[in-house]
């Protein structure tokens, strides 16, 4: 039986002690626990040693907790002490000039200690008197019980895990010691001096399994989702195309007005929207906006007609869509020809499923110049989903109250038939005209998190977001 110096080392000293802890081994060898318990896994595979694991817990306070021991014991139980010192009430504004107020208040009414009537604040004497299991934990912290148990849910008091090992030598272990081990050191490696002079051939060479695989080294690697995002990028920058940005904070005047949905209309609730306290200003130019939508201006429609507010314009909201920058960079860049696109976080309040996520990324398309038509739209998708592994790809008639003509594109997924996966037309004129925009502008929307989830095999959206580290590790590297 081969055997390195270490395990050697390992067997010798057991076959002196029988049975010991790895702490004890690990100062008799002068190495550290953590490298003897590994020597003494190697003897254990081969039948010379068994090891047995020993797993305790203990808890400590936090310095939160530790603050609160010290000063008096839990909050509750301080601002309990006040008001009981205050003849059993007193006005919840005077609490609140108390820093522990905002944390007592909400656990004296949860152990019921205290009711609130009328702005004042009243000790329930019969349910406030002996101290909870949690103020126990307070003064001993024990494991398993109900009191720690709070303490650690609280932040107060944290488990710690402490980990020992004993280890003891085989019958088989006794009988290699007894046999006699040697001792000498080894070379695990070789000089050039050593191999010019010959030396190396009375050294007494480490032997190694060759036989034996290595420990799996994983490598850092990109997300696969992210992997993905970046091959699309990849193709359009091939296609033409340029990148443009902007901010997740969007004012309901580029998330929607720009875009023609009416302030006062079901078109506004599309989708599920986060609204934001901020407001920002209107950019130059808003009246055209605003007659647009009052009374078409000079695009030939009649506009939604009713009325329209600056003040819900300038609200602020989470953006529902890319779109939001599109039309932004066209009102900066007017003139053809043009070729832009976006990977953006976009948020909805969507029921978390499957198939929804409250954000993903949108990939948002832009392409102006003279002479295009529905039938460049059409042509574009097909070329760009036959990039990204999508042979069958048809189209569905749409809406959408910024594009006319509208399209879903849908693509064939084996097993699970043809999938939509997102939204595109011509901008009308109601969008394109208060920039000065004379030339037909394509624009799509696509959920490229279920292009991502399509690509990969999921049947659940939320795998692209999960800390799953073996799933990213045995995920195939996709180069672009």
């Amino acid at each position: 039986m081969e055997l390195t110096i270490n395990e050697k080392r390992v067997i010798a000293a057991l076959a002196e002690l029988d049975s010991c802890s790895d702490a004890i081994l690990a100062e008799k060898l002068n190495a550290s626990p953590e490298t003897v318990v590994q020597w003494a896994h190697l003897c254990a595979d081969k039948g010379l040693l068994t090891i047995e694991k020993d797993v305790t817990l203990s808890a400590r306070l936090t310095d939160e907790g530790k603050r609160y021991a010290e000063g008096g014991g839990l909050p509750e139980r301080q601002v309990l002490s006040k008001l009981q010192a205050a003849a059993d009430s007193l006005f919840l504004k005077d609490l609140s000039h108390d820093s522990l107020a905002k944390i007592a208040i909400g656990w004296l009414r949860k152990k019921n200690w205290i009711s609130i009537q009328d702005g004042k604040v009243i000790v329930n004497n019969e349910e406030a008197q002996a101290p909870g299991p949690d103020e126990e934990a307070l003064k001993n912290p024990v494991p398993g019980t109900i009191g720690c148990a709070i303490l650690v849910k609280r932040g107060l008091a944290v488990i710690e895990e402490h980990v020992s090992w004993t280890i003891s030598i085989t019958p088989d272990g006794q009988a290699l010691a007894g046999a006699g081990l040697n001792l000498q050191e080894e070379t695990g490696t070789l000089t050039r001096d050593q191999i010019i002079s010959g030396e190396w051939k009375s050294l007494n060479l480490r032997k190694y399994d060759v036989t034996k695989l290595p420990k799996r080294i994983y490598a850092g690697r990109i997300h696969p989702n992210q992997q993905i995002l970046d091959e699309i990028r990849s193709l359009l920058f091939e296609m033409g195309f340029t990148e443009f940005y902007g901010s997740i904070v969007q004012n309901s005047f580029w998330n929607f007005d720009a875009l023609y949905q009416p302030q006062d209309h079901p078109a506004r609730e599309m989708q599920d929207t986060f609204h934001l306290a901020e407001e920002l200003p209107l950019p130059d130019g808003w009246e055209k906006i605003r007659e647009i939508h009052q009374t078409g201006g000079d695009t030939g429609s009649t506009g939604w007609g009713g009325d329209w507010s600056q003040d819900i314009s300038r609200k602020c909201v989470l953006r529902t869509h890319s779109t939001s920058l599109s039309i932004q960079h066209l009102a900066n860049n007017p003139n053809p020809p043009l070729k832009a696109f976006s990977i953006s976080r976009v948020y909805r309040r969507e029921t978390i499923d499957p198939t929804h996520l409250p954000e993903f990324e949108q990939l948002e398309g832009i392409v102006m110049d003279e002479g295009l038509h529905f039938g460049h739209l059409l042509g574009f998708f097909k070329e760009f989903f036959g990039h990204m592994g999508f042979e069958e790809v048809r189209f569905r008639p749409g809406y959408f109250p910024y594009t006319e003509p509208s399209v879903e594109p849908e693509v064939w997924v084996d097993g699970l038939g043809w999938v939509e996966l997102g939204g595109a037309g011509i901008f009308r004129p109601e969008v394109t005209k208060p920039w000065e925009i004379k030339c037909p502008v394509l624009a799509w929307g696509l959920g490229v998190s279920r292009v991502s989830m399509l690509r990969m095999g999921l049947k659940d959206l939320r795998q692209l977001n999960k800390s799953d580290i073996d799933w990213i590790r045995n995920s195939p590297v996709r180069r672009v």
